[in-house]
């Protein structure tokens, strides 16, 4: 079976209720979360850069076949919106996103991306009053 590990910035309010929609609906296991502001993040994942990661969201794609350790399992690299559009498909909702990933509208949807990404501190905090958190959980 397909699984994710999507990396995501635990200061981020908005990032953070994405992760906890996701979270949710997860029933079938095959979406895991690690917040890339863990204490140990670096340590357990040391070919994710955090400063990149902290630039666009990043997922790893692997195909869970029973190994031991998940993390040496061949994987695939997504970011930005293909990993938000991999994650929903994977907990079967917002079958629309599709659409951000057609080769017109996917370039678009790529630079609006980007924009939120660098902006998301200003965006949340016009959103849900909070720019950041000290380490919002998805708990």
């Amino acid at each position: 079976m397909e699984k994710m590990i999507i990396f995501y910035d635990g200061s981020c309010p908005l990032c953070v209720a994405e992760m906890k929609q996701l979270q949710q609906l997860n029933v079938r296991k095959r979406l895991t979360f690690e917040d890339i502001l863990a204490v140990d993040f670096q340590q357990r994942f040391p070919n994710i850069s955090v400063q990149k990661a902290s630039n666009v969201l990043h997922g790893l794609l692997y195909q869970d076949t029973g190994i031991i350790n998940k993390y040496q399992a061949e994987t695939t690299l997504l970011l930005g919106l293909d990993v938000t559009y991999q994650a929903w498909k994977m907990v079967g909702k917002k079958p629309w996103l599709k659409l951000l990933r057609l080769p017109v509208i996917r370039f678009f949807a790529d630079k609006a991306y980007l924009f939120f990404a660098r902006n998301r501190y200003r965006i949340s905090a016009l959103l849900t009053g909070k720019a950041r958190c000290k380490q919002c959980s998805i708990e």
